[in-house]
């Protein structure tokens, strides 16, 4: 039994300009949200040759930093509402991200499942 692709055809948007990124985001005491965004973006999809951006799953508006907290937020949109591979796209960020953050940052993120209306 093989099976299909879980979304067949996903919409693929442009990327945005890259903004320089240092490999070491935690230099000085505050990070900064593009810093992030400029080092996750290019994490690419389990299901397709392309990157989270290009798949609209993750935004620059879908990152909160709190420094005082110690606190990362990553909000992602997966591509249809029933996602199977979601908590894999969730892992990917945090792994990359937990690798290049002091232990005290805490990474969190949570899937956005928007409601399609009238389909």
């Amino acid at each position: 039994m093989t099976l299909g692709l879980i979304n067949a055809n996903p919409v693929v948007h442009t990327m945005k300009e890259r903004v320089a990124c240092t490999d070491d985001l935690h230099a000085d005491d505050t990070i900064d949200p593009l810093d992030i965004y400029d080092f996750v973006r290019d994490i690419r999809d389990p299901e397709h040759p392309y990157s989270l951006e290009q798949l609209n799953v993750l935004s620059e508006e879908s990152i909160i930093v709190d420094d005082k907290l110690g606190r990362i937020l990553i909000t992602f949109t997966p591509t249809i509402q029933h996602c199977s591979m979601a908590t894999v796209i969730g892992l990917c960020p945090r792994v990359k991200l937990k690798h290049c953050f002091p232990p005290h940052y805490k990474v969190r993120q949570f899937a956005m499942l928007e409601i399609l209306h009238g389909k």
